[in-house]
């Protein structure tokens, strides 16, 4: 797989150097990002917050590989992601990124099992059973392996989606508003699980997200506005970035 030097790949397991994302032309052009550089540290937990259209969603699908900038450029490890082809971009999803989606988006034809190894099973490589046992173990879903998604809640069907991101040790979990279809109860479930992996499994997870509550479980917040990072936060709990997201108008 293409690697490159730049000093800059080696300082974080994800990041963007001047980040452009243009949509549209002319009248209709908008700047979804406007020059974003920012790196995600190995082994933390950050949130991604921005008011509607600031262009959060759109910098965690092109540093996950699911859209390509318009310039600049994007990185996982030490692989610029404009240096590979389709069919490379493909292989580095699979096997460096787990993604965690609002919807879920599981195989309603696999039970719980099949769905958490299925990266693995197209990738043609068996999974770390102790690892596998681990992760099933922390989600709590040891006696629900075999139900298919029709037969589990939303929560639960969300923490199938979580494990599937982990099972196959990626370098970096990518997670989409992981909380918006669930309830209370079953969202602080699911996030008490992400910063468990990150704080006692070393995982890196970069998370967009509306809810400041979501957000106080991060190490680290980064406020987008306008296609810009406007404003970063350490250790933030749900009060301070309450007051961030009130003075960007959100």
């Amino acid at each position: 797989m293409s690697t490159s030097t730049d000093p800059t790949a080696t300082t974080g397991a994800a990041g963007a150097l001047e980040a452009v994302k243009v949509y549209g032309e002319g009248d209709t052009e908008v700047r979804a990002l406007d020059g974003v550089s920012v790196s995600f540290d190995r082994g933390r937990f950050t949130a991604i917050m921005g008011p509607s259209g600031s262009g959060k969603s759109t910098l965690m699908h092109c540093l996950a590989g699911l859209d390509r900038l318009s310039s600049g450029r994007v990185f996982i490890g030490d692989t610029f992601l404009d240096e590979l082809n389709d069919a490379r971009l493909t292989e580095l999803r699979r096997d460096k990124v787990g993604f965690v989606f609002q919807a879920f988006n599981l195989i309603p034809t696999l039970s719980a099992a099949e769905n958490i190894t299925l990266p693995m099973d197209l990738a043609g490589r068996k999974p770390d059973q102790g690892w596998m046992d681990q992760i099933i173990g922390i989600v709590g879903l040891a006696d629900r392996l075999s139900h298919r998604p029709s037969e589990l809640s939303g929560g639960q069907q969300q923490r199938v989606a979580v494990a599937r991101a982990l099972a196959s040790r990626p370098e970096i979990v990518f997670a989409d508003e992981p909380t918006g279809n669930l309830d209370s109860r079953s969202g602080q479930e699911v996030l008490g699980f992400m910063r468990y992996a990150v704080s006692d499994l070393g995982q890196t997870i970069v998370m967009v997200t509306h809810d400041p509550n979501a957000a106080a479980y991060a190490d680290r917040v980064v406020f987008l506005a306008d296609g810009r990072i406007v404003d970063q936060m350490d250790q933030p709990n749900a009060e301070r970035i309450i007051d961030s997201m009130k003075r960007l108008g959100s």
